[in-house]
């Protein structure tokens, strides 16, 4: 699979049930090969995997995945942490059996650069910042999609 990574999370640990004392780590992303589709993949495995994994491209990076396990997500739960995909699928990738390789999108395909600035949710389910101020009463309580750009960072 070779796609544009359009978002990644941060490593974590959690107790390793099967050993314990013990840590498993992981991280996810999402790319994207065409405006219509995207999947997430999820790594799990040793921490120097994971962080060298992790480490090894980010937001922005064209990338071939090969060999990754193809497994049914659960949208209920799943979705809660990560994008919502038009798959039914995740990719799973595997210390032992997955590998990823990071390259320039100009020498992959120019076409997955502009991949990176569409909305991954249906342009009719966007509130504008404009329409919250507007109707803050009646959406109280609501979870809604925000369709806004950043126009400056600080602390």
């Amino acid at each position: 699979v070779i796609g544009v990574v359009i978002g990644k999370t941060d490593v974590r640990s959690f107790p390793d049930r099967k050993n314990i004392g013990t840590e498993r780590y992981t991280f996810g992303f999402t790319i994207r090969d065409s405006p219509t589709y995207f999947i997430n993949v999820q790594s799990w495995g040793r921490e120097e995997y994971i962080r060298s994994l992790s480490e090894s491209f980010r937001v922005g990076d064209c990338v071939t995945i090969e060999n990754p396990l193809i497994q049914s997500k659960e949208a209920e739960r799943e979705e809660k942490f990560n994008p919502v995909t038009p798959s039914c699928y995740k990719l799973l990738l595997s210390e032992n059996h997955s590998m990823v390789k990071t390259s320039s999108c100009y020498d992959t395909d120019t076409r997955l650069l502009s991949l990176l600035h569409l909305p991954v949710k249906d342009p009719q389910d966007y509130y504008s910042l404009g329409d919250i101020v507007a109707n803050g009463q009646s959406l109280h309580g609501r979870v809604l999609n925000v369709l806004a750009a950043v126009m400056s960072v600080s602390e």
